[in-house]
């Protein structure tokens, strides 16, 4: 029986925990099993697979995508530019067990981003600059689409949101929420920005996906932009984790 799971702290409701309980039923899968580990510690991580010498592959979550880091002995290009991993491939086989790190938070937006991309779609705001905010900026970077950090206290290399005016919205036409506006269970927040000023040539897309439509999506969504919230991404980023532990990519 091989086991996979997912580590942080704390943790309550997992959608991982379900995907792959649903995965495994769907497609027959019996020699599998996730589990959830909260470890208030990162290092604990050792423990769990000292203990477990069936264990493949973890999922990571807050707080310990940076703080796992140390820990593994190798990280792949998107995870090390990055500074942060979600998914941990684990090889027992050895004497000394290896820990290949992951960002498949990559994976997931870009895949879901480029069938929504039109040749107008030039430039983009990312609202937020955190751990998402990153992983964002790297498929920008990998897609050629220049970019702004927006953000709420100043910071090098990003702008605030008074900055945001109607030039600016006609010129950036792709908007990135990777903060935690809008997310249940505060739903009236949202990125403090001149919606009036979007129109149909805006694509707005937001992380969060519970709940489906933030304030975010649906105020852009009344001026005619076209949106997409998170729960694709979050999705094709848990398969991702399924490939990697399976050696098929």
């Amino acid at each position: 029986m091989r086991t996979f799971g997912l580590i942080g702290f704390p943790l309550s409701a997992s959608f991982s925990k379900q995907f792959f309980a649903d995965k495994f039923s769907t497609e027959g899968i019996t020699d599998c099993k996730y589990e959830l580990h909260p470890i208030p510690q990162a290092k604990e991580i050792l423990d769990l697979i000292e203990a477990d010498p069936k264990l493949c592959g973890l999922n990571v979550t807050i707080p310990h995508k940076v703080s796992v880091m140390p820990y593994l002995t190798e990280l792949d290009d998107a995870a090390e530019k990055i500074g942060a991993v979600n998914c941990i491939a684990i090889d027992q086989t050895g004497e000394q067990p290896k820990l290949r790190g992951y960002n498949t938070d990559v994976y997931g937006f870009e895949e879901s981003l480029k069938p929504l991309l039109k040749p107008h779609h030039q430039k983009a705001l990312i609202f937020g600059d955190g751990g998402a905010a990153q992983a964002v900026k790297y498929v920008f970077n990998q897609l050629g689409i220049p970019f702004i950090s927006v953000v709420r206290n100043a910071q090098p290399n990003a702008v605030l949101y008074s900055s945001v005016t109607k030039e600016v919205l006609e010129e950036y036409t792709i908007l990135v929420n990777t903060t935690p506006l809008g997310m249940f269970p505060n739903l009236e927040s949202f990125p403090p920005i001149p919606y009036q000023h979007l129109t149909d040539q805006h694509l707005a897309y937001d992380l969060v996906y519970n709940p489906e439509e933030t304030q975010f999506l649906a105020k852009a969504k009344a001026q005619g932009a076209s949106m997409k919230n998170g729960l694709e991404m979050l999705h094709l980023q848990a398969e991702r984790s399924w490939d990697i532990w399976n050696k098929q990519i």
